[in-house]
């Protein structure tokens, strides 16, 4: 267990969340939250979040904007989209502009997820 990595995904789909935490809460410490807006009150409260992990498509605040707003007060995590869709144009900006460093199609892989946060970790 790497329990100094702390993972927050942000995902209005409490099934997801679940999925999520089964699948890394012996790998990571995760955070949860169900929207843009309760992810930017994780991080305000979290100081040891390293990686954040945001689901695309949510009501309000898409994955992205949650990432652009998440970016001005915390320059330093390591973002990351999961999707259920193809890759979009918007996705493909965030990645070229480095906003994130990289997407993730749902459902995921965890062996792609943890490789993708491992790498991460290591470059920051």
């Amino acid at each position: 267990m790497n329990s100094n990595i702390t993972v927050l995904y942000v995902d209005d789909e409490p099934m997801n969340l679940r999925v999520f935490e089964l699948n890394f809460k012996g790998k990571y410490n995760i955070i949860t939250a169900t929207s843009g807006e309760g992810g930017l009150q994780k991080l305000n409260v979290n100081k040891d979040i390293s990686v954040v992990i945001s689901d695309m498509k949510m009501p309000g605040m898409n994955g992205l904007e949650f990432v652009e707003e998440a970016r001005k007060n915390y320059p330093d995590i390591a973002y990351f989209i999961l999707t259920g869709f193809d890759i979009s144009p918007e996705i493909y900006r965030a990645l070229e502009n480095n906003l994130i460093h990289k997407y993730f199609n749902k459902p995921f892989s965890s062996k792609e997820i943890s490789s993708a946060i491992e790498e991460a970790i290591i470059r920051s």
